[in-house]
């Protein structure tokens, strides 16, 4: 089988063919909580800077980006992490942290031949799958925890020997939990012992319900470790759910100098650079913290909303981080969401979408996830909702 044929069909495109046919029959309007697309209105400064700097379209931009928005990240990293990086040799702007997680692993797999693996949590953003995929290495998928999070110091160590990227996520897609730092210190040695790569997913690290305690990254997370060369090493972060800019395609890598140079290399044939405007623009989001913590506000008067609303029909905790209400039903997730879509006209995803059986269990089974993106209207009036399919 070719690689590109082990690619399996999208979340969203499963939950289209699960609705097909199915008629919403209550004539209400529609409100999608399946898609975790931020909806929150876009920044000014955001769009001010893209108009003051439109004269950036008429140049090809550089792969590396501008040393200004490098600096920016650095600076913001620092500030958020205390983590000291290099801006010159450390960091590298990418078009959003979708495209650069795919292609990272294909750096890293270079050469790969049959026995190489790369490891993900259980359920998954589907991305670690394709890229493992396309880049000729198997998939080892760890299920996820009662706490949210995957051990996987439970895999063999024949498969920790053959693994050459491992995709963290923290905040963690779908559960909203995150990692301490005995779980980085743990993660670290298991990288240290078989001679990994760590890929960290961040996206998320700015939307969190404690307004004193954010989320340790990775890079916070080695600097603290005493391990400020970042080996093995690299972390991805994004301006979509921070800044509320999900078209803006904008976000940054950094750690591991090694990796970072190879990774380069790679997008400069690739054909991966960021458009002087969005850079410019990028620099003013980076810079301003304001309107991260509006965001911050907005996402945790829905949660506390929502849960008031649902309460005692439907368990619901408000996660450490992210958007998402990671919710157990006590039924086929499937076959809740396509009786939600037909009588409320609801929209969420179902858990099982987003996992894949191990041992035989899909831990994404009678779950399903809620992304809290609509307006706190909308919100609360699809909470009313479920609750009345409930």
């Amino acid at each position: 089988m070719k690689n590109l044929d082990k690619l399996k069909p999208y979340p969203f495109e499963r939950l289209r063919a699960q609705f097909a046919g199915v008629k919403h029959t209550g004539g209400l309007a529609h409100i999608n909580l399946s898609i975790g697309e931020p909806k929150h209105p876009t920044p000014a400064l955001i769009k001010q800077a893209m108009v003051e700097h439109l004269d950036g379209l008429a140049v090809y931009p550089g792969t590396q980006g501008i040393p200004a928005l490098r600096q920016a990240i650095s600076a913001w990293i620092l500030k958020r992490f205390d983590a000291q990086l290099d801006p010159e040799t450390q960091v590298l702007p990418i078009l959003g942290s979708r495209e650069a997680l795919f292609a990272f692993a294909q750096v890293v797999l270079d050469g790969c031949q049959s026995g190489c693996n790369v490891v993900f949590p259980n359920p998954f953003y589907q991305i670690y799958e394709g890229a493992s995929f396309l880049g000729g290495a198997q998939p080892v998928y760890v299920n996820i925890q009662a706490n949210g999070l995957p051990n996987f110091h439970e895999l063999p160590a024949e498969v920790l020997q053959q693994t050459r990227l491992m995709y963290v996520c923290s905040p963690n897609n779908p559960t909203g939990a995150v990692y301490t730092l005995g779980d980085w210190q743990a993660l670290f040695d298991l990288a240290d012992q078989h001679g990994f790569v760590i890929a960290s997913d961040e996206c998320y690290s700015e939307i969190y319900m404690d307004g004193d305690k954010p989320p340790i990254g990775g890079l916070e997370a080695a600097s603290r470790l005493g391990r400020s060369d970042f080996n093995n090493l690299i972390v991805f972060s994004s301006l979509s759910k921070r800044s509320n800019a999900p078209g803006l395609r904008s976000g940054y890598v950094a750690g591991d100098a090694d990796l970072i140079k190879a990774f380069l290399r790679y997008r400069t044939y690739h054909g991966s650079a960021m458009s002087n405007t969005v850079q410019m623009a990028s620099i003013a989001a980076w810079g301003d913290e304001h309107h991260v913590a509006e965001n911050r506000r907005l996402y945790t008067e829905k949660f506390k909303s929502f849960q008031q609303i649902l309460a005692g029909k439907l368990d619901l905790q408000i996660p450490a981080a992210g958007f998402y209400f990671w919710a157990k039903l006590n039924e086929s997730d499937t076959e809740f969401a396509t009786r939600l879509f037909e009588q409320a006209h609801v929209t969420v995803l179902p858990g099982s979408f987003l996992g894949r059986e191990v041992n035989g269990v899909n831990p994404g089974c009678n779950h399903i996830r809620i992304a809290l993106v609509a307006s706190k209207d909308e919100c609360d009036e699809a909470a009313h909702r479920i609750r009345n399919i409930l």
